[in-house]
């Protein structure tokens, strides 16, 4: 929960910065944000990657074309289930609201409430990251996440007002619940049966390619890749 606790963290603090400044950073400054969450991104997802491979040159090889395979099928799946594109619909629709917003319009804190929360929420990254926090303990792919909405919510304070606070709520309890299934359900299973770093194999390349979007390095479909956290485990006991 270490992971969520630091997302909830820096949504109230994004928003009480935003409240008290009443203006956005620089592009220079958000641009050295962007850079920095980019490059911790991309070292720690590696991290994770590296770490979750042990054994012989020969079991090495095993566990990396398990992870190659779950990457295929994750994305072959997520694309039939269409998940990039509800999360892009998502985020297209928030985009409408914010450019519609008034700042003096009422019922602006309700639709900004519904903004926010479907946009912190439906992210690949809340899912990703509750998911390594709750198997793993490792709450760094949300520590980015932390920051991002964090200077998000410093700019939909301008729009929306006081109201976006609010989302803590709702991500609080969205990912709050699937760090805990995993860690109370899924994790003693995967222990018991040595698939815990299948998952985080794949998951630190996933959160590799969070960096890579965030750097505009490379446009990588994120949410079409996570049913790749279920096909690990699989082929591994399979494999």
């Amino acid at each position: 929960m270490i992971g969520t606790a630091l997302n909830v963290a820096g949504i109230l603090l994004g928003g009480a910065i935003g409240l008290a400044r009443r203006k956005p950073f620089s592009p220079a400054r958000e641009s050295f944000f962007k850079v920095a969450l980019g490059v911790f991104a991309i070292f720690y997802g590696l991290r994770l990657t590296w770490t979750s491979l042990n054994g012989s040159l020969w079991q090495i090889l095993r566990q990396l074309l398990i992870v190659v395979l779950a990457l295929m099928l994750g994305k072959l799946t997520g694309r039939l289930l269409r998940l990039q594109k509800m999360s892009n619909r998502v985020g297209k629709k928030a985009r409408e609201s914010i450019a519609a917003a008034r700042p003096a319009a009422p019922g602006r804190l309700g639709e900004g409430f519904k903004t926010c929360a479907a946009l912190y929420c439906v992210a690949p990254l809340a899912i990703l990251g509750s998911v390594q926090d709750g198997l793993s303990g490792y709450y760094y792919p949300l520590a980015v996440k932390a920051v991002m909405d964090g200077l998000a919510t410093m700019g939909f304070t301008l729009v929306f007002g006081w109201g976006v606070l609010l989302v803590a709520l709702p991500v609080l309890a969205f990912q709050g619940t699937i760090t805990l299934l995993c860690l109370h359900g899924l994790k003693p299973f995967l222990e018991a049966h040595s698939l815990v770093d299948p998952v985080n194999a794949a998951g630190g390349l996933l959160v590799f390619c969070v960096g890579m979007v965030i750097l505009d390095l490379k446009k990588i479909e994120l949410a079409d890749y996570l049913p790749s956290l279920i096909f690990a485990p699989i082929l591994s006991w399979l494999m």
